[in-house]
């Protein structure tokens, strides 16, 4: 597991009343995020790396583990 897997991991759940953990595999959706949180969820992510991503763009991901990805390939 990647640092910054672990680093969204710890922002979701501190942030999300989920009764499992995430899977990184899956839709947000399928994860228990709805719409709304999502895009909370990506401001947070914004903010913990840096990315300065606009809500339209947070739309390019299908999950948790492209966005690993995409945040690895800019560190």
């Amino acid at each position: 597991m990647s640092g910054t897997e672990d680093r969204l991991r710890t922002l979701i759940t501190e942030n999300f009343d989920l009764d499992h953990s995430p899977d990184f595999d899956g839709s947000f959706s399928d994860i228990g995020v709805s719409s709304v949180d999502a895009i909370a969820f990506f401001k947070m992510v914004n903010q913990e790396f840096g990315l300065g991503l606009v809500a339209d763009e947070c739309t390019q991901f299908k999950n948790l583990r492209e966005l690993v990805s995409f945040i690895d390939a800019r560190g």
